[in-house]
Formats: structure tokens, sequence, C-alpha cells
């Protein structure tokens, strides 16, 4: 093998921070031994324990003698790992980098950088910590061999912990290490990727071709280590990290894809990830992959669509190119809990179309995961429910569930306290109720005082959550009023809850309150409890989810005592009106319904004669919405027939 040429690699000079970046040390001592007691002069060696205050009067033991004294003279060498952030330095691994940092830095014709200010500043910080940055500054000015040294070096620290990763930063070392992204000495292309053309062949008995590949299997390595922080994921993004991501998925070596879509998963947590990975028609390679034989791989694809699912066109892709078929598969391999996690997350989010779910349910997929009801992880609970409240959606799913006992599970979850999993199985057990065979069980197994328990959850998403499961639960359960009043204090609590001040909350305590007013005692008590005023105070809204569930719930008040009349009284019928000009149909159709019980009164009918209501209910005659157009000609026809009453007044 030909020996590697000595001179410097030509690298994009990276912005100065402070004294740490300004340049390599270059008066290096020649020996380990006065490497050793140069750095002892510049600073004391913290030890293993860096959080206790270090006292400068007393020198301490160098970290190797520490580490040696604690484990009785012995310092075992950890193994190797594939994943970022589980290997931990060997000591006699840097103490021998150290020795040949210091022989081939000693080229650099350089003057020595001054002290980094910040570590007089941090005494506490770990020794880790120093150690990135003294192998940074090498990096900063070596030849073709240090940089080399230093980085194999710098792979052998956890570097997926906040605190090698601010290390790096601090120093200046993220710069250093995007610039080599650049240089053309393949032994310094360590987070190099630009080699896809030859790493998208199978594997060929050249070194040198192999070398490449192992290059950017380090590469894809180490941006998955630095992918955890948001303002690395931009920095990759911007560097134009993810059109060369996109080559090297169409590798045929396991093990450069895995940290590639390691990287995937995490930077898809971002939207514009998820658009870029879009563009780049990346989503077709992830789910090819998901038909390896590497569960590693199949995790880290399954757990990338997951993140990308949340867009509809993605998820459409995921089916166009096969890919529910691979994931309803691998659901019965429930050995491996991380990828269950990752399968089942992915399922769940494909199944926000309806397209899909009628995949999974062609696949068997539903009564599998019904299956994975009991004696799962909550992270895999979680995403189980989160799927099945998605195919509930529809009758064909409902009746699957059923019939594979997957109620009775289900009403069991409601008892937890995990908030991901509440949220996810209220919204389950509410689609399950929709069918009355199905609440007939729901009822049996005490389900609704549980979901009613819930609006006391401490989380709003819960409480919200649990009020939308209880509207399809009291619209279909036998004698809903007698087991609503059942619920000692059940009427008071959920119309407290109109105190809220999340919109959520609120638009779902509306929607519960006008099943439970269909009951005229129901209706009397949550009066009584000054439900009139609580609602009125909430009509000057401009969320239009709040302003439909809020104008059908005034309309079901309206038909008990003087209610109508106190809603005018309180100042609700003017901002109703305004919500006639919303651009939802949904909106219009439950305000006109409600300004038609309100105009039973004659103050309220002057009120909306004087806001314009009848030009806004006249455009509503002539919509399609049926129920719309009878509820806007009975509020005009109420309205004229106030101003004819008047005028005969008037005349005679």
């Amino acid at each position: 093998m030909e020996e590697q040429p000595k001179e410097k690699v030509q690298l994009v000079e990276a912005p100065k921070q402070g004294d740490a970046a300004a340049g390599p040390e270059q008066t290096t001592p020649k020996s380990q031994s006065d490497f050793g007691k140069n750095q002892m002069t510049k600073r004391l060696q913290p030890t293993l324990n860096w959080r206790t205050t270090v006292d400068a009067k007393v020198p301490k033991l160098p970290v190797k003698d520490t580490q040696e004294e604690k484990h009785g003279g012995r310092l075992e060498k950890p193994r190797a790992s594939l994943t970022p952030g589980r290997a931990q330095l060997p000591r006699k691994s840097l103490d021998k980098s150290e020795e040949i940092l210091s022989e081939s830095s000693s080229e650099s014709e350089e003057e020595e950088e001054p002290t980094d200010l910040r570590q007089e500043a941090n005494v506490d910080s770990p020794s880790e910590y120093w150690q990135i940055q003294k192998l940074v500054k090498y990096l900063k000015g070596g030849n073709q061999t240090t940089t080399v040294i230093v980085l194999s070096s710098m792979r052998d620290f956890n570097l997926s912990q906040e605190t090698c990763q601010l290390a790096i930063r601090d120093v200046g070392g993220l710069e250093v290490l995007i610039n080599l992204l650049d240089t053309d000495e393949i032994k310094c292309k360590v987070a190099l990727l630009d080699c896809a053309q030859t790493a998208a062949e199978p594997p060929q008995s050249s070194l040198y071709e192999t070398r490449e590949v192992e290059v950017a299997r380090c590469g894809a390595l180490a941006l998955w280590s630095c992918s955890k922080s948001y303002a690395n994921k931009e920095a990759i993004r911007k560097a134009g990290g993810i059109p060369l991501l996109a080559q090297l998925l169409k590798t045929s070596h396991e093990n450069m894809l895995i940290p590639v879509v390691g990287t995937l998963q995490e930077c898809a947590s971002e939207e514009h990830y998820r658009a870029a990975i879009k563009a780049e028609r990346i989503i077709e390679n992830l789910v090819k992959n998901l038909n390896s034989e590497n569960e590693q791989l199949q995790e880290h694809c399954a757990m990338a669509i997951y993140q990308c699912a949340e867009d509809e066109d993605t998820r459409e892709l995921v089916r166009l190119h096969g890919g529910l078929k691979p994931l309803a598969s691998l659901l019965s391999k429930t050995d491996n809990k991380e990828r269950l996690a990752a399968v089942t997350g992915a399922i769940w989010k494909c199944s926000m179309s309806k397209e899909n779910v009628a995949k999974f349910r062609e696949y068997k997929a539903i009564e599998t995961l019904v299956g994975l009801l009991t004696n799962q992880p909550e992270e895999v609970l979680i995403n189980v429910v989160g799927a099945l409240g998605e195919c509930c959606q529809e009758h064909e799913n409902r009746v699957i569930v059923r019939r594979c006992g997957g109620i009775q599970p289900l009403v069991n979850l409601l008892v937890g306290i995990n908030q991901a999993l509440l949220v996810n199985v209220t919204k389950a057990v509410g689609a399950c109720a929709v069918e009355p065979e199905s609440m007939v069980i729901i009822d049996r197994l005490d389900g609704v005082r549980l979901l009613w328990s819930l609006l006391k959850n401490p989380h709003a998403d819960v409480k919200a959550s649990a009020a939308w499961a209880l509207c399809p639960c009291i619209q279909n359960a036998k004698d809903a009023g007698e087991m609503v009043r059942s619920f000692v204090g059940g009427l008071e609590l959920i119309v407290s809850l109109l105190k809220s001040d999340n919109q959520e909350v609120l638009a779902s305590v509306c929607a519960a309150i006008t099943n439970i007013a269909k009951d005229q005692e129901n209706l009397a008590v949550i009066t009584d409890h000054g439900v009139v005023p609580l609602l009125s105070k909430l009509t000057n809204t401009s969320n239009d989810k709040l302003r439909r569930h809020l104008a059908e719930v005034i309309a079901r008040c309206c038909m008990w005592g003087r209610n109508r009349v106190a809603f005018g009284e309180y100042r609700a019928v003017a901002p109703l009106v305004r919500y006639l000009k919303s651009n939802d149909t949904n909106v219009h159709r439950a305000t006109a319904q409600a300004l038609y019980q309100l105009s039973e009164d004659i103050n309220n009918c002057i009120t909306m004669h004087e806001n314009a209501a009848v030009k806004l209910l006249l455009d509503m005659i002539g919509s399609p919405d049926q129920d719309l157009q009878e509820a806007a000609a009975g509020c005009i026809s109420n309205i004229r027939r106030l101003a004819l009453a008047t005028d005969k007044v008037r005349y005679t």
C-alpha cells in the first residue's frame, strides 16, 4: 500500500469563537511524559467525581490513576457499539492517541493557542469535556495523520451526551467538522457522505471502495449523534445533508443504512425535514428497507415513517409504495419491544387516512392490534390504542374490535396515569361507544363513570378527550339521563369546566353538555348550576370549533324555563349574530338554530335586527343544508312576525 502524502488537507477556515477557536497549539512536547507535565502545569486534572469542588491546594491524581485505584488497579475496556452514544472512552486509547498527536502536530509551525479561559471558569465540568476540547484543538491545525487520529479518538466518546456535544460546540469544533466535508483526503472524510455512487453498488474487492463505504458509514454515525439537537438538525439541512442521505439509502450495506435511517428518524420530527424527505423520495426507500432481515434497520425505518406520517401526502406514499403490508406483518413479531413500538407507531399515524385503514383491515392488522392490548409496555400500548382509535371511526372496524373482545381491555386502560395513553384510550372508547352493542359492554364495565372521573384529570388534553368520549356514550346509553344523575357531583363538575381557559376543553364540554341537556331534568339541574351566564361569557370567541359547539349548547339550553330571556340579558345574542360571517357551514347551521330558539323572545329579535342578522339569514335560506334552511327561515319568520305586530300596534 502506498504511503499517504503528508501535505496538509485543504480545509475551509472555520469562524473563530473567542480564544477557544483562535488556533492550534504549536509547541507540543516530544514525549508522553513531557506531554503530561505540560498539561498539569496548565490546569489540574479533575477527578471522575467532577461535581465535587476542586481544591487548588492539593494536586489531584490523573484520571487513569484514580480509575485504576477505584477498580482495584484494573481498568476494563468497554466493547465498541454500532449505535452512537453507547461507547465509553478507553483511557489507554486516549493516551496512545495523545502520544501520536504530540509527535504529528509538532510539524505545524503556528504559534501556541492561548489557554481557553472557559477552562478556568468551568472547573466543575467532567473530564470528557476537557479531553474533547483538547482533541478539537489538534483537529484545527493538524495534518492528515493528526486529523484521522483525532477523529478516531473522538468516536470513542459518548457523543450523544450533552456534555460532549457542548464541548465540541464551545471550542468551535462544529465548524471544523462541517469543513471536513469538503476535503478530498479519503482518511479525513469520517463526517463525509458524498460517496453515494460507490456505496450504492454491491461490495467490491477493491480496498479503496471498501474504505469509502466505511467513511460514509462513519459520517452517518457522526450525523446521527449530532441530529438530536434542533440547532444541529438545521445545520445538517442547510448544508444539504438530505440529498446525500437520500442517496445513501440506496446502498445495499445494512451497517451504513442503520445510521442513515437513524439520522432521518431524528430529523423527521421537524416539519422542514418532513417536506424535504417527501421531496427527495425517501419514503420509497424506507418502505423498501422494512423488508430487511435486520431488526434494527426495520425499527429505524418504522420510526422514520412514524415521524413523517403526520403529513397526509406521506401516508399516501407509504400506501402506494406497499409499506402497509410489511408493517402489518411485523405486528406479529413481539419479541423485540423497541421495534414493536416503532411499528405500532407507524401504523397509528398511517391509520389517520381512511384508505390506509381499509388496507389494514384487509391485512388483518386490527385483530392483531386487539391482541396487543395486554401485557405490553406503555410505549407500545400508546401506539396500539391510538391506531385502534383511528380505525374505529368506521363501522366495520368497530364490529371487529367488539367481536375480538377488545372493549374490556380498552376500558381497563382508563384507570392508568400515563397522559398520552389516556388521551388515546378515551378516544378509542368513545369511537366504540358509537355502536349500541359496544355501548352496552362499556356501560356494564362502568366505563362511563371512569370517563367522567377523568374530567378531574390535571391535564387539559385528557379532560378534553374524556369529554369528547362522553358524547357518544350519553347518546347511546339506555336511560342516559338517570345514569348521568347517578354520578354524585357529576353535573356540577362538568358545568364548572366552562371556566377553563383551554379552547379544546371548552369545545368538548359544550358538546357533552348538549347531549346531557337532552334530558329535561338534567337541563334543569345544570341551569341551577349557572350554565347560562357561563355560556354567555364564552360567546366572544373567534374559534370556529368552539363557536359551533357553543351555539349548539345554547340552542339546547333555550328549551328550559326563561333561559332564552336570560341569554339576552347576559348579552349573548349580538356575538352569536357575528358567527354567521364565519366560513364554516357547521358554524352557520348551529348558529341559525341557536338564533331561531332565541328569537322566541321579543327583545332578542330586536337585538338580531339591530345587528343585521336578517340579511345574513336570508342568504342562508338558499343553502343546500336543509337544517340550516329551516333554522334560518324560522328565525326570519319570528323577526318578521314581531315587526308586523309592532306595525299593527303603531297604526292602531
